[in-house]
């Protein structure tokens, strides 16, 4: 039997009880209102978005009518935001998608701390239609090197790719050789083979067989729970320098049809090589380790197996200050039904081959992040501006009924056979009954060793939307990390934030040599000195420049280091993609630093 809401809300207040404070949920609002706030914790987030000029709300996509039993759920995906100066005047702009035939997407031009929408003067609005396929997110980068950022639109459908003329985007898909059908929904560029052209990896959800709107057969949904394999290749496009890309996902050995939803590209290891990290719906993650730019291989044995869970976002981030970034992938927990746990995983697979998962759901300390409800995107940022990576996730799946609920629906499901559950047409009608609605976003201040705690309700974020993805910006060029987040079926918010004038902060723009201009796949190690109770200590921490991270999500892609207060920068390595080492002494603080390559 279902729980009651009132037994709801009595395990949601007895476990954020447990973390310090009691949260009241106003769902007629969609509100999270904090009883009792706390003190000072040195931010605030203010929901800014209309008084900024943004008006845009997702709308998600229409399906074959033939699985409206549950329409909700598998048309849940498709609010997506991308942060990147298109236009090179120094301020960050913003490109959310919607998913629905006929409903725009959106390109907003920060003009200097107000926003307009260009999209559709820019041929980047009008790009959801029948027959061709609708937006899941986008991921942008310099694909043909002339400075300007080009974007490529993950889709169900054909995919996209729309180069910048400056005064509008003309789509190369069909030219270019990645006007593929395919129901895709992440993406990431990368220079995988250190050539000084960035490269892409697709990732696909639902087979590339099938058209959502006119099905040739319901049985569309995964094989399994937890070991499905039956979802979209993953496809590796190499990018030949002249304007074209192949596949190569065959020879490189990096495909994947477990049902991807999110990826990341970083040098994990240390050697050099980028790798990917794939997050998966029913199924473990998957490191495909880049041996040399000549093939990957998908690592075993290193930690990723030890559960099967519902991988729906990656991020990567340098969160214990050692130089190395550890993991962060959301999964689902829902009180009573299904516990899995989001997965924190240090990084130490270039001394002892692992990955270790410190999210420890027993431990009370640790609770805050590993059960953030039916989770989606989060990223990692020090959003306080004090020295360390922060969190922040966004949740919540449908929220439609506020009194019945489809948990126990979606239970017995999941306890048939996979030969039933694999079609669509055998799941329990949804109706109007949720499917863990109403979820608040988290906001996890780091506070060392592993431990964060929840302080969203405190600082300001109290919105109960269903979240999909969230990502960071400076908006404002003040040295604060704002959070933009999508919903589905919702309004995209910008959260502006207001951080302690006390700490310091620098960021590093970086501009490559070659056609990756954007130095996608560069690093920056930063060391500090701060004077503290114990006397003066160094700090370091490393960071990289990154084209897709989270779920549906591209972070601004300058380098945002915060450092505390009374901090000063001893110095800054950068790693250059082409893998020409370069280092930077006493940057000034409070500053925006652009750096060029060297000449070899």
């Amino acid at each position: 039997m279902a729980p009651s809401p009132i037994a709801r809300s009595l395990v949601a207040l007895l476990f954020l009880g447990q973390l310090g404070a009691v949260v009241w949920f106003d769902r007629a609002s969609r509100k999270a209102v904090a009883v009792q706030p706390g003190a000072s914790l040195g931010l605030k987030l203010t929901e800014r978005s209309r008084e900024l000029g943004i008006h845009f709300t997702h709308r998600e996509t229409t399906l074959d009518p033939r699985i409206d039993n549950i329409a909700a759920h598998v048309s849940g995906m498709g609010a997506a935001v991308a942060l990147v100066d298109f236009d090179g005047d120094g301020w960050t702009d913003l490109y959310a998608t919607s998913s629905r035939f006929g409903s725009p997407n959106a390109l907003y031009r920060n003009m200097q701390g107000r926003f307009s929408d260009v999209a559709g003067e820019l041929g980047l609005a009008d790009l959801n239609r029948e027959g061709d396929g609708v937006s899941m997110g986008s991921v942008w980068a310099d694909v043909d090197g002339d400075g300007r950022e080009d974007v490529f639109v993950y889709r169900w459908g054909f995919q996209k790719l729309l180069l910048n003329r400056g005064d509008r985007f003309e789509d190369v898909s069909e030219r270019s050789g990645l006007r593929r059908w395919m129901n895709a929904n992440s993406a990431c560029w990368l220079d995988y083979d250190r050539d000084g052209d960035v490269d892409l990896y697709v990732a696909g959800y639902f087979r590339d067989d099938i058209d959502m709107w006119n099905l040739a057969s319901t049985r569309i949904m995964q094989s399994s729970f937890e070991f499905a394999t039956n979802g979209g290749h993953n496809v590796l496009f190499r990018n030949r320098g002249d304007g074209t890309f192949e596949d190569v996902t065959a020879a490189m050995g990096c495909d994947s049809t477990r049902w991807s939803l999110a990826v990341a590209a970083a040098d994990m290891d240390g050697d050099g090589w980028i790798d990917l990290y794939v997050a998966n719906d029913y199924g473990p993650e998957e490191l495909f380790k880049n041996r040399n730019g000549e093939r990957f291989e998908l690592l075993g044995g290193i930690g990723l197996e030890e559960s099967s869970k519902s991988g729906m976002s990656v991020t990567l981030g340098d969160f214990e200050n050692e130089g190395r970034y550890g993991v962060y992938v959301t999964n689902i927990s829902k009180e009573r039904y299904l516990f899995q746990g989001n997965n924190l995983r240090r990084n130490r697979l270039a001394d002892r081959g692992k990955l270790y998962n410190i999210a420890d759901a027993s431990s009370s300390a640790a609770r805050a992040i590993v059960d953030c409800g039916w989770a989606w995107g989060a990223q990692f940022g020090d959003l306080d501006n004090d020295g360390r990576l922060d969190l922040y996730v966004v949740n919540g799946f449908v929220s439609a009924s506020k009194e019945h609920d489809y948990w126990y629906g979606m239970s017995k499901v999941a306890g048939g056979a996979g030969e039933i559950f694999e079609d669509a047409t055998k799941w329990e009608p949804m109706g109007d009954r949720s499917l863990s609605g109403y979820e608040p976003s988290r906001v996890l201040l780091n506070e060392g060793q592993g431990k964060f705690r929840d302080v969203a309700a405190a600082v300001g974020v109290d919105d109960l939307y269903d979240g999909r993805a969230v990502a960071f910006a400076d908006l404002s060029n003040r040295g604060a990390l704002d959070a933009i987040v999508a919903n589905q079926k919702g309004p995209l918010l910008v959260y502006s934030n207001e951080v302690d004038p006390a700490r310091e902060w620098v960021q590093l723009k970086l501009r490559a040599r070659g056609q990756n201009t954007a130095a996608i796949g560069a690093e920056v190690e930063l060391e500090w000195l701060r004077t503290d109770g114990a006397g003066e200590r160094a700090h370091k921490q490393v960071q990289c420049v990154q084209a897709g991270s989270g779920f549906c999500a591209q972070n601004d892609r300058r380098l945002h280091f915060g450092l505390g207060a009374g901090a000063q920068v001893r110095s800054a390595v950068v790693r250059w993609p082409s893998g020409h080492v370069q280092v930077l002494r006493n940057l000034a603080t409070r500053q925006l630093h652009v750096i060029e390559e060297p000449q070899p």
